[in-house]
């Protein structure tokens, strides 16, 4: 056997001596640092034969930088070949990795490098969400600048990424606190702003007492907390600038119809919007008959009707009830608790110009989120009883016809109108006026973007006392963050103090003016990070729309199912804004979505509901108790959390097992959709481990049988082991079918691992003789380890290094000259018709065809014998006997043999 190895590294110092032969590995080698010890291979040109833990050590240091070198993809789109762009979402540099990212990335690479593997041109970019207040609170605490901060957790989360040896398209990096990638945000804001989308008002508004901000709806809980610092929201009235996103809720609505299944995604951003059956309208308010200069919006489910108003009810924690000046009075004055209050406000509705009282109402909640709503009799019972209790005139506008169709009646111009048909023209009588009239539902608020922090993109309005709030003009921008050498982050907005930055000139009449001092929810940088991916170092516009609509949509979008209805929802709407803005293609940005499940560790508590550290935890027990008191605990699996002494080091995890095996146990332990639970003492993490082992063997097994000096020859097999040869071509077949569904359709990736161990195991239960002389069992053992590489790079690499020295391939169709990581993706191969054990043998005589007499396989290639048994035959006995034979043809490519007789 020693023979063998020795006879393994010759032909490896062969292809030494011709880099071209070898040049994933021999100009690496060349490049290798001096002093660097290997046992691998690929370094010594001798096969280890065991996998142990130094090996897999081995392998990882030997591919991992090698693998780095590989390129990613092009910056240029390629149009010869079809694109795939897999995204997963863009960290918040903390600082440190958790579980939780290692899980979504290497999703996001092993998909990628399978994506390139099939010929399509492959982007996998990576950036960092870094605007924002956690970054900030850790600055305060630290006394640091957030900017410094956020940039050595960047370069911190960069070498952690490289760590773990994923295919990102670094060319493509975007870091959002960036005043070139701000630029576009502050673009898009003005956009929306001249688009009439967005807008400020006076409004109560969620505040969090301890980031010391306001928050979006969506950022509060359902018991009244705030979703980052934990803390009771309060509620206070302030002048926020909000995004118009109902304005697209139908739209976004219906669109999900023609989405793909998005493991109940769907469901949930269907849920979130709400049933779009109605729309708001825009009321002035008057106060003894003197304009207030204030407006009020209101919903109603049957805008056809609205001529048939009686009133606007409000509810009693509506912000005008905390308003300014005289309205406020008046509301004031005619408020009682509990009771439906006829308030001194007129509403003046802005599309029909119908004038109606303004009521607070008892109750204290609407339908939904909403707190304002328009009273119309013909369409509510409620709101007949209401009106009529209050003495409110109005008018029947909804006419039932005799064959049951409804029509309008009193209604201006749209009297005679099928009521639907009225829906639809009102609305947009209302949208064209700028008045309201998108179709929306009584749950959706408009997202509210404003906070009073630094750490976030500045909002590019000035406010002139002449010219009222003027946008930054485009060429202006960015419009960059101040300075602040030390700040609290108490008491309003930092922007404030920066009074050489906040004191300005006015951009359209040049008079004094000052900047809007609220930076933009960090949620709007992460609403169309995914287009600026595509064109990501554009100084002229956001993104180049060729490239957009080369690249977009995006074909896989991965990431956390907690984003699944904010994060979502938000990016969707810019998608759906940029399409009428006539900049992209397609509306919607994601084809395909997987939400994968947490990474969840096991939970240690006392019945206080402390959580302890593993080490103050008694295991040796029947049940776990604290170590110290003894008392019994609650054991839980939660999402992993330092707060909760249950989190994994990604860092420590990789060093203890490797990176191959922590992706394959990742990738293994559950569909990507569901939770894992964190327990590496389960059949996952050791199952993964023997894996690893068995291919090693078996590789192992397939090199010793090819250099132990005796040539493969596929015809010295006999039928029954050319049978058993067949069925592993057929089995390797069949995997490969099913892998690739695999990957393409479901992204049950542990169902392909599974796949793959059969495969191995199948394949390590065939004879030597097969293992020597099918070109079944090569082809197959092949499509295994380039299966398993976008799963496991490192081993992979180094089983496919030697591979391909084995001498005299019965396989062909490889490109043995480069990695496994740039060979083509297995297809189902055609299986060749089985050969007869007895061939039929076609005799002619004097070139006229005969007959046929069987004859063995094994000798129907040689003439003689053929001859032989033909003359032998029953056949032959007929037809031949007595004549002379003058010469014999024998076509064994034709199975026939032509005999020529003297007449």
């Amino acid at each position: 056997m020693a023979a063998a190895w020795r006879r393994l590294g010759f032909y490896a110092s062969l292809l030494q001596r011709q880099p071209s032969s070898r040049p994933d590995v021999t100009q690496w080698e060349r490049r290798t640092a001096p002093g660097w010890t290997r046992a691998i291979y690929s370094a010594t040109g001798e096969w280890t034969k065991d996998y142990t833990v130094q090996t897999r050590k081995d392998v990882e240091k030997w591919w991992h930088p090698r693998l780095k070198e590989q390129p990613s993809d092009s910056s240029e789109a390629d149009k010869s070949k079809p694109k795939f762009y897999v995204l997963s979402m863009f960290p918040y540099p903390s600082g440190r990795l958790h579980m939780g990212h290692v899980r979504v990335y290497t999703i996001s690479d092993t998909i990628a490098r399978f994506q390139k593997m099939r010929g399509m041109q492959v982007i996998n970019p990576m950036g960092w969400d870094a605007f924002g207040l956690p970054a900030e609170n850790a600055a305060i605490e630290r006394n640091l600048h957030p900017e410094s901060w956020t940039q050595s957790n960047i370069k911190h989360m960069r070498k952690q990424l490289d760590r773990l040896g994923l295919l990102f398209s670094w060319d493509r990096e975007i870091t959002t606190c960036l005043p070139d990638y701000y630029k576009w945000t502050q673009y898009f804001f003005i956009k929306l702003y001249d688009a009439g989308l967005a807008y400020q008002k006076e409004a109560v508004v969620n505040w969090d007492p301890v980031d010391q901000t306001v928050l979006a709806n969506e950022q509060v809980d359902e018991q009244g907390r705030s979703w980052r610092s934990g803390a009771r929201v309060e509620q206070k009235f302030l002048r926020q600038w909000f995004i118009k996103t109902t304005a697209y809720a139908k739209a976004m609505q219906d669109a999900l119809a023609d989405l793909p299944e998005w493991y109940g995604i769907k469901g949930m951003q269907a849920h979130w919007i709400g049933d779009c059956v109605g729309c708001h309208l825009d009321f002035s308010l008057k106060v003894g008959g003197q304009d207030t200069g204030q407006k009020l919006t209101a919903y109603t489910a049957t805008p056809e009707a609205i001529y048939g108003t009686s009133h606007v009810a409000i509810a009693p924690s509506h912000g005008l009830l905390r308003g300014p000046g005289a309205l406020k009075e008046a509301f004031r004055g005619a408020f009682v608790p509990g009771r439906d209050c006829l308030t001194p406000v007129e509403a003046v509705n802005m599309l029909t110009q119908q004038e109606v009282p303004v009521v607070i109402t008892a109750k204290a909640d609407f339908e939904g989120s909403l707190d304002s709503k328009i009273g119309i009799p013909s369409t509510s019972s409620e709101d007949t009883i209401l009106a009529q209790t209050l003495g409110l005139p109005y008018s029947e506008v909804i006419e039932t016809l005799p064959d049951g169709t409804e029509r309008l009646v009193n209604s201006a111009e749209f009297t005679g109108l099928a009521r639907q048909d009225a829906f639809q023209a009102l609305t947009q009588e209302a949208r064209r006026k700028g008045v309201g009239g998108h179709v929306t539902s009584p749950k959706l608020k408009d997202w509210l973007v404003s906070r009073q922090r630094y750490w976030g993109t500045p909002i590019p309005i000035v406010h002139c006392a002449a010219c009222g709030p003027v946008p930054v003009p485009l060429d202006h921008l960015p419009v960059t963050l101040p300075s602040i050498p030390a700040f609290t982050g108490k008491g309003g907005s930092p922007l404030a103090a920066a009074s050489d930055w906040v004191n300005c000139a006015c951009p359209r009449c040049g008079g004094a003016a000052t900047r809007e001092t609220d930076t933009m929810d960090t949620f709007v940088d992460s609403a169309w990070y995914y287009l600026r991916f595509t064109d990501p170092r554009n100084a002229h516009s956001p993104f180049d729309t060729a490239l957009a609509d080369h690249w977009m949509p995006v074909d896989l979008y991965i990431g956390g199912k907690e984003h699944a209805v904010m994060h979502l929802f938000y990016a969707r709407f810019f998608s759906h804004f940029c399409h009428d803005q006539k900049m992209v293609k397609h509306r919607e940005p994601f084809r395909k979505l997987l939400a994968q499940g947490l990474i969840k560790g096991q939970t240690f508590r006392l019945p206080s509901g402390q959580y302890l550290q593993r080490e103050d935890v008694d295991l040796t027990g029947p049940v776990p108790t604290h170590a110290k008191t003894k008392e019994k605990l609650e054991v839980t699996w939660e999402k992993m959390s330092k707060s909760k002494h249950n989190g994994a080091d990604p860092e420590e995890v990789v060093e203890q097992y490797g990176i191959d095996t922590v992706r394959l146990y990742i990738l293994f332990a559950a569909p990507p959709e569901k939770d894992i639970l964190w327990d590496v003492k389960t059949d996952a993490l050791p199952g993964v481990l023997r894996w690893q082992q068995r291919l090693w063997a078996l590789t192992t097994r397939f090199l010793e049988a090819r250099t132990s000096g005796k040539a493969p020859r596929p015809q010295l097999l006999s039928s029954e082991e050319k049978a058993k040869a067949r069925k592993l071509g057929e089995y390797r077949n069949a995997v490969v079918a099913q892998v690739t569904t695999h990957f393409t359709e479901d992204l049950s990736l542990n169902a392909a691992i599974s796949q793959l161990m059969g495969l191995t195991g199948a394949l390590s239960q065939a004879s030597q003789r097969v293992v020597l002389h099918s070109p079944e069992f090569e082809d197959a053992l092949c499509a295994l380890v380039v299966m398993a590489a976008p799963m496991a790079p490192h081993i992979a690499s180094e089983l496919w290094a030697g591979l391909a020295q084995v001498p005299r391939k019965l396989c062909t169709h490889y490109a043995w000259g480069t990695s496994v990581l740039l060979q083509a993706w297995p297809v189902v191969e055609p299986q060749p018709l089985e050969q007869p054990d007895v061939v039929d043998v076609a005799v002619l005589i004097n070139n006229k065809a005969c007959g046929k007499v069987p004859v063995p396989q094994q000798v129907a290639r040689d003439q003689d014998k053929v001859q032989e048994l033909v003359l032998r035959s029953a056949l032959g006995a007929r037809l031949l006997q007595g004549r002379s034979v003058r010469k014999v043809f024998l076509s064994p490519r034709a199975a026939l043999i032509n005999f020529l007789v003297q007449e």
